[in-house]
């Protein structure tokens, strides 16, 4: 599909309520696409079916219709989507990029280092080649850096092969990774900009290195700040953080609006003044720095 303008989404993952660090995500990505004159859809993450909870998807969707959000089009839903997904693997396969893998996680967190994002992979299983055997499939990951410019953290370069490794496609269990997904999604959705949290700043470099292989567009993106916990980890489903009340959506509203750094008007009563109070002082000029978890020093630049 092809992006007329500016186009942004929001792709939550249906593990739980909507909370604060969620709000967050989508107000700027919201803020962004409208204050350009854009589109903004929103995407169901379910592909991982471990982690979906019966009838999140759907309390997620009402609770952004209860904060004022409009998205355009209908929404997709990755577990509607395995098709698409096979036909980019298939592209990966006949560029010999794919091979098996049938290392344990507990085999990786002996013998692989860290990375940026978790254990690189020591190519123990690189040699192999494709076939019938039930495995994981990864991604041969070709040396040389991948730099692009973020919005908020400037310029970016890593090296994925260093930083990252071979990264799974797809799972012995036969579940799409978040990586190829998200890839796919985003061209098939025409995005032409991400704005998410600064938590998923180290995938990607290894979506750019999928975008170009499969000869896809690469969107900007922007990476926001991210709500940290008291303990200085990221505010999620996992920590128990506690869901937004979408009975009282205004006062969560003002905060993630001032937790963005954008100056906030408490005159304003209602949910749709403060939609157009937020869309005439949105500015990512405004965001403050990203705390927290950082990318190390190589890889910005």
């Amino acid at each position: 599909m092809a992006a007329q303008g500016h186009r942004g989404r929001f792709a939550p993952t249906p593990s739980g309520p909507l909370h604060f660090g969620s709000l967050v995500a989508a107000l700027g990505s919201h803020l962004e696409a409208r204050a350009s004159g854009g589109e903004w859809l929103v995407r169901i993450e379910d592909v991982d079916p471990p982690r979906v909870v019966s009838g999140a998807a759907d309390d997620i969707l009402r609770t952004l219709e209860a904060f004022g959000f409009e998205w355009d089009g209908p929404v997709m839903y990755q577990s509607r989507r395995g098709g698409a997904y096979e036909v980019a693997l298939d592209r990966l396969l006949r560029l010999d990029r794919v091979y098996p893998c049938t290392c344990s996680r507990k085999f990786l967190a002996e013998r692989a280092r860290r990375g940026v994002d978790g254990p690189v992979y020591p190519g123990t299983c690189r040699a192999r080649r494709p076939g019938a055997l039930q495995a994981a499939l990864r991604l041969r990951v070709p040396t040389g850096r991948i730099v692009f410019e973020d919005g908020l953290q400037g310029r970016i370069a890593c090296e994925v092969s260093r930083e990252c490794g071979d990264f799974v496609l797809r799972r012995a269990d036969g579940v799409w990774s978040y990586q190829l997904a998200v890839v796919v999604d985003d061209a098939e959705q025409g995005i032409t900009h991400v704005v998410r949290g600064a938590d998923l700043l180290a995938s990607t470099p290894r979506q750019i290195l999928l975008q170009r292989l499969l000869g896809l567009p690469t969107p900007a993106y922007l990476h926001l700040p991210v709500v940290l916990d008291p303990h200085g980890d990221k505010l999620s489903k996992q920590t128990l953080a506690e869901r937004v009340d979408a009975r009282a959506p205004l006062p969560a509203l003002q905060a993630a609006l001032a937790f963005l750094g954008m100056p906030t008007d408490r005159s304003v009563t209602t949910v749709a003044e403060f939609w157009s109070m937020a869309r005439a002082v949105w500015s990512p000029t405004r965001l403050p720095p990203v705390r927290g978890k950082r990318l190390p020093p190589a890889c910005l630049d």
